[in-house]
């Protein structure tokens, strides 16, 4: 029901998403969407770049007098480094970076300047995906669906586990944790990796409140819940894994230290514990949907590794562009983007998608249907 893309390189002039699939009046402005964008923008271990733009979206289209039309939402981010690219002579880059898609990608295109790969390669479009998230996410919230993230590993510290009740201390923190004692350990990580021109990993949790059960299915494997918030974060940059749950620990337990028990309330069905991560059989249960993403340190190091010039074929030291040092936080912000994504589109695959108004009737009616009067 919903599907976005993206354009634009890290340089060039903006990022454009368009999103189709919004139904109409769904109250939306820039300020829904900049929030986020700024959020994506902050942590301790950013680069340079980030002290140049300030992110902000304006909608050019699908949106009049404040509401969406049921037509595509545009989105535009412009690049303020564009200013200082646009007139620039820039020699191309030759020796690719271990573990960017710099070699693979002039490999597969025929290119000769890595820099035609590395401009959209970029984490840089990820702002793009964060503007169509914020989108999805004013929507969701139409139906009581919140979502969230924070920072459980950096740098092979740990964070405590983050509490509904403390979502609050996000704000405040420089790598969304609300365990102080492991941020700043995990601050002095990147300091230090800073200092040798070394970069720093690690992985986040992306929660989501409030999700009604039946979204996605098992009928089939594309449909499955688990099977898109998946693919969806393995498409960010950076990301090796995703755990749903327990995700890989479960696979140590037994059964019955796994599964959860199933109760019925005054509510409804529920469990007391959520070890599958709010999915089972591929579709959202009722409980919290729960979802983690590794991040990998990130390629570009200021003490780069050794690569081969594609042209000559010497070895030498790979290129070096101007690069965080740590980006976890901001891959946090972009994996509440496509959590609210898949779940928009979920939840638009099985209410509807035209007309909000429509959208919230069909929505009333399956709680009144699966809910005790």
């Amino acid at each position: 029901m919903m599907k976005f893309v993206t354009s634009g390189e890290s340089h060039g002039k903006c990022l454009v998403t368009v999103l189709e699939g919004v139904p109409a009046g769904l109250v939306l402005s820039a300020s829904d969407i900049n929030n986020d964008l700024a959020r994506r923008q902050q942590g301790y271990g950013r680069g340079g770049r980030m002290g140049i733009e300030r992110d902000t979206a304006e909608i050019v289209s699908g949106v009049r007098n404040g509401r969406s039309t049921g037509a595509p939402v545009t989105l535009i981010i412009n690049n303020k480094d564009w200013e200082n690219w646009k007139d620039r002579t820039v020699p191309p880059i030759t020796l690719p970076r271990p573990g960017h898609a710099d070699l693979a990608g002039i490999l597969k295109y025929g290119l000769t300047d890595i820099r035609d790969v590395l401009e959209r390669a970029s984490a840089r479009e990820t702002a793009a995906r964060v503007g169509a998230g914020a989108v999805c996410r004013k929507l969701l919230k139409e139906f009581g669906i919140e979502i969230f993230g924070y920072v459980t590993e950096l740098g092979g510290i740990k964070a405590r586990p983050l509490k509904v009740n403390q979502r609050s201390a996000l704000t405040a923190s420089l790598l969304m944790t609300a365990d102080k004692k492991a941020e700043k350990a995990m601050i002095k990580i990147i300091a230090l990796a800073k200092k040798k021109g070394d970069s720093v990993g690690g992985v986040f949790e992306v929660k989501a409140l409030g999700v009604p059960p039946g979204l996605g299915s098992y009928t089939a494997w594309a449909n499955r819940l688990d099977a898109r918030l998946a693919q969806g974060l393995m498409g960010l940059q950076a990301i090796k894994g995703v755990e749903i749950g327990l995700g890989f620990e479960a696979a140590g337990r037994p059964g019955s230290r796994v599964h959860d028990e199933i109760f019925y309330g005054k509510k409804g069905f529920f469990r007391k514990t959520n070890n599958c991560g709010g999915i089972e059989g591929g579709m959202s249960n009722g409980e919290d949907i729960v979802v983690r993403a590794a991040m990998k340190p990130i390629a570009t190091l200021y003490s780069p590794l050794k690569s081969v010039d594609i042209k000559t074929k010497n070895t030498g030291r790979a290129s070096v562009e101007r690069s965080d040092i740590c980006a976890v936080p901001a891959a946090c912000v972009t994996g509440e983007a496509i959590m609210a994504f898949e779940l928009a589109d979920a939840f638009t695959d099985k209410f509807g998608s035209d007309c909000l108004a429509d959208i919230k009737k069909s929505f009333k009616a399956y709680l009144k249907r699966i809910r005790p009067s």
